[in-house]
Formats: structure tokens, sequence, C-alpha cells
């Protein structure tokens, strides 16, 4: 029966998209880079990571291509770079769904940044970068 069917909830795992350290320097480089941080003490493996973006651009519906990165593991208190993302696709949706192997589990997660969101306002500093990007857990 479903209730016998365990929920457990992704904990301790971010998404975080973060500026080069060119767009600093120069603001005319657009693309930025977007990473996957494991905040746990232990490894989580077979991540999968499915990103793709969405909505209205210009005046005209737009959707991405849908990008699929596999990682075998990621180790305790470690960050991966998953692809790079150009500015101009901060005025779409972008979404980032991950799957990952835990403890025996097969874990999911949705993580959406919405239009806009991506921007200087929201950053906060990105855990093992020491730079700042826009994160979300």
């Amino acid at each position: 029966m479903k209730k016998d069917i365990p929920n457990h909830k992704v904990q301790d795992l971010a998404i975080a998209v973060v500026p080069r350290d060119e767009v600093v320097i120069n603001p005319e480089e657009d693309l930025w880079d977007t990473y996957i941080i494991n905040l746990r003490d232990e490894k989580i493996k077979s991540v999968l990571v499915a990103s793709q973006g969405y909505g209205e651009l210009e005046g005209q519906e737009m959707k991405t291509t849908t990008l699929r990165h596999f990682f075998e593991e990621i180790g305790p208190l470690e960050i991966k770079k998953i692809e790079p993302i150009q500015s101009k696709l901060f005025e779409l949706t972008n979404e980032y769904w991950v799957s990952f192997n835990f403890d025996g589990y097969m874990y999911d997660k949705k993580y959406v940044f919405v239009k806009g969101s991506i921007s200087q306002i929201n950053f906060t500093p990105i855990p093992f970068l020491n730079r700042k990007g826009v994160m979300i857990r």
C-alpha cells in the first residue's frame, strides 16, 4: 500500500548558479556556471541531473534542450560543476531535476530558478567556492 512506501526528503543538497570570474571583470561575458553541492557528511551515488529552461523570451515561447549529466558519485562536502549557462537564459525559468541513490534509496528533487531570480540581488556565499552566486537548497 501507499502508506508502506517510505517518503524520504532530499536534504543537504543544493544547486548554485555562479558568475565566472570574468563576469566581474568583464560584464559583457555572459557565461555563468551551475554546480551541484553535496552538503552531507556521506557520499551520494548515481547522480543524474536533467536541466532545462522554459518560458517566454523576447515575446516568444522558448524551451531549451534538456541536458542530462551523470556523476558516478559525489563525495561528502563536495561540489561538482554541472554546466555553463548563458545569462540571457536568466529570463527563463531554469529547472534542474536531480536524482541520486543514498543509503539504499532513490531520491529526487526539482530545483527551479524562476524567471529573473538569478541576479546579484539574490547572491549568497557559495560553500567550497569562496564566491557568491544564487543557490537553492
